[in-house]
Order: structure tokens, then sequence, then C-alpha cells
């Protein structure tokens, strides 16, 4: 480590080996947690290199536990999480709702780092347990309509870094990673992203794999979804669009509005208020804007007012909540 560390150190980039080896190593326990913790921060002083992410995106992959849901077309609305507003679960949310409108959820998650509640935080809140057993995920798939990888349970690298991260209590890389190494390797994605620069990075990366049907979002004002707090930019591989709430019919919100609470407790109990139909306009609206742009991403024959209409049934008949109902009595 030492080497690498004086490298970087140095102001030069990794290759894209040298960026896949190390983190091999990590998820070996080669390094004590100061060493990983110094590599770790120096990506929170400088911007992450497509080459380095592409080299810790292979090493992840490499490493993970097999899991193969091919049977399904499936979607993951993943954020990087790292923006520090402190907004309800939105994309977990909007995957109930997917789910509600039928269509399949391969949903990657963790516990929140940098916020009080990630979506690994919220499920297993609500009483659902984790699982990298196929067939229940399998089974899951079929009758709730969703499933959840936990990432610790697929990523051995992931694993080891979650107390130093915890300890950190600010974004590092491996939000920047998250989405891009679910494990189940969904037909589609949509995505959002704390900058505009990783948002670039990752229209590249998703290229490049032979991804073809993906979204990622980055909300102007820092928001890694489409926030309706202001502009936001989408990037499909069909190119790149700046878009405003307006554009979607929608009105531009306060960004309290959003707001998710300082606790587990806390944002669990607004994920239950708009869940059971009884949210505010405005809380509805950002996970009906979200679940319209996945539904929209997957149906590209389904045009954004069709796709809202779909989110908001499947929001306002409690079909999404059944979703939920049903994923958590599966995983008992």
């Amino acid at each position: 480590m030492k080497s690498i560390l004086n490298k970087l150190f140095d102001h030069k980039r990794l290759t894209s080996e040298e960026a896949k080896e190390v983190l091999i190593q990590i998820a070996q326990s080669k390094f004590n947690s100061a060493e990983i913790a110094a590599f770790m921060t120096v990506f929170l002083m400088r911007p992450i290199a497509v080459e380095e992410l592409r080299g810790f995106r292979e090493a992840l992959m490499d490493l993970a536990v097999k899991i193969d849901l091919s049977d399904f077309n499936t979607i993951d609305l993943c954020g990087t999480g790292g923006d520090g507003k402190n907004t309800f679960n939105i994309s977990t949310l909007t995957s109930f709702i997917l789910a509600g409108a039928d269509q399949k959820v391969a949903k990657h998650g963790n516990y929140g780092v940098s916020s009080s509640s990630g979506s690994s935080n919220m499920l297993a809140h609500m009483g659902y347990n984790f699982s990298n057993d196929q067939d229940q995920l399998k089974r899951e798939l079929d009758q709730a309509g969703i499933c959840f990888l936990h990432a610790p349970l697929f990523h051995p690298a992931m694993k080891v870094v979650a107390p130093i991260r915890k300890e950190l209590g600010v974004k590092t890389f491996f939000n920047m990673l998250g989405p891009l190494v679910n494990p189940a390797r969904p037909q589609n994605q949509f995505v959002g992203v704390y900058s505009l620069e990783v948002a670039r990075a990752y229209n590249y990366m998703l290229q490049e794999s032979g991804q073809t049907n993906y979204g990622v979002v980055y909300s102007l004002d820092g928001y890694d979804e489409i926030s309706l707090t202001g502009n936001f930019k989408l990037l499909k591989k069909s190119g790149e669009q700046l878009l405003s709430p307006e554009d979607l019919g929608l009105n531009t919100i306060a960004p309290e509005s959003i707001y998710g609470g300082s606790s587990v407790a806390e944002a669990a109990a607004v994920f239950k208020t708009i869940l059971e139909g009884e949210g505010s306009l405005e809380q509805n609206n950002v996970v009906l804007a979200n679940a319209a742009m996945a539904l929209s991403l997957v149906n590209p024959a389904m045009n954004f007012e069709t796709a809202f209409e779909k989110a908001e049934e499947s929001l306002l008949s409690g079909k999404a909540k059944q979703r939920l109902e049903k994923l958590i009595e599966l995983s008992n």
C-alpha cells in the first residue's frame, strides 16, 4: 500500500489494473484500517479518473457473490448517496412503486454512511431479512415483484471497509461504485449521482460495458435523484438533456418538503406515510417523477405522462404498499 499511497500523494493516477489490484487486496484484508482510510481519503480531494473507477468496478464484480436473475427483466433504482441532503428514501420508495406497476426490480443498496438512513437501514427497520440466496431472491421477484441485494452480503471488499466508512462518516468512492456493481447485472438501470462529473463518468462506463438501457440523473443543486427542487441533467445512451420540473408538467418544490428526518425512525415514518397514500403533493410528485422516468426508460414506447399515471395508480391504489408487505413476509 505504501507505494500506491506515495504515487497518489504525488498527484498521479492509478491505472485500471493498479486500482483493481489494490481493491482485491483490501478485500483480502491485507491492509490496516489507517492505510485504507488514507487510500479512500485521496479520492475525496480529487476527482476519480474513469480508469480508476473501471478498475475498482472490475475488482468488485470479479469478487462478488454470483447471482443470476436473468429470468426476469429487472431494473435497479439506486443512488450514489453522498449528496448530504437527508431526503427521505426516494429511490427505495420508487422501487416499490415500480414493483406495484408490474415492473420487476432488483434493488441494490447499503446502510447509509453520509445520510441518516440508507435503503438497507430502512428495510431492516421494517422487518426485512437480507439474503444472498438465489432461490430466495427469485421467489421474492416472482411473488413480490422486487428483491433487495444488500451490498455487504455480495461484496467482500464493502464488508471490510464498512466500519472504516462509518467512522469517516463522509462519502467515499464506494458511494460512487454502489450503483455500478449490482451483482444481478440488471438489464435496466436508473441511477442518481451527486455530481455532474460523476454523471459523465457513469455515462461513459455504462456505455462501455454494453449497458444500453440506462438513465443517469443529477440535479444541478446537488441531489442524486430527480428532486424537483430545480433543473436536472438526464444522461442516456441517446444523449444528454437539461430538464426542469416544468418540463415534466410539475411544479418546482422547496428542499424542506422532501426532508427525511435525522434518524432511521423519522425516515421510516415519512416512508410509511407516503406509501400509505397520505404523503404531501410534493412528496408524492418526487417519487412519481422518478418512477415515471424509470418506467419510460424500460418501456421506450411509453411517454412520461402515461408512465406518471401508471406510477400514481400503483401508489394511490395501495399496490406499492402491498409489494413491500409481501417482500417482508417472504423474507421471514
